[in-house]
């Protein structure tokens, strides 16, 4: 691991920190939000399926 892939894992903990700080401010709990990032998550992986099968695979 060089020193720029610690600095990126540095920033990507930092910015979860941030966004989690942010959504329990907003009241909301960890099953739901769970819940929406696996939405999400499901959301772009049918986006990206469908983007692959229509440029041919």
């Amino acid at each position: 691991m060089n020193e720029f892939q610690i600095v990126s894992l540095v920033a990507l903990v930092g910015w979860l920190v941030l966004v989690a700080s942010g959504l329990r401010g907003r009241g909301l709990d960890w099953p739901k939000g769970l819940r929406l990032g696996f939405i999400w998550v499901g959301i772009f992986l049918v986006i990206t399926l469908f983007i692959s099968v229509v440029q041919g695979g």
